[in-house]
């Protein structure tokens, strides 16, 4: 699945979801719990993660905090008010997407 384009489209989600548990990470941090999480199935790559981070920012979803580490400049992303909602609306919207799928490809039968 580390090539599925499946992911692609809750991608934000997966990123939200994420900072909505850890309060703020920083982009690589962000890739490496993905890999860790799905045991190395999901790898999301910088190519398509700071695009995200970027459109999420400039919905009003994340804040960015700057802090220097180890003499360099590391971003850290955090959910705003906003983007807490939004999460909140985005995990039950892809939660109904996979209860769908679910029916559609393994429907129950014997409901009739």
């Amino acid at each position: 699945m580390a090539n599925s384009k499946l992911y692609k489209g809750s991608l934000n989600t997966i990123i939200l979801k994420l900072l909505d548990e850890k309060g703020k990470m920083y982009g690589y941090e962000i890739t490496q719990k993905v890999k860790e999480l799905t045991k190395g199935e999901l790898t999301i790559t910088e190519g398509a993660l700071y695009p995200a981070l970027h459109k999420l920012e400039a919905e009003g979803l994340l804040d960015v905090e700057v802090a220097k580490v180890d003499n360099r400049i590391r971003k850290y992303y955090k959910l705003t008010e906003v983007g807490e909602k939004e999460t909140v609306n985005r995990l039950a919207e892809l939660e109904e997407f996979i209860r769908s799928m679910q029916n559609l490809v393994k429907p129950n039968w014997s409901i009739q």
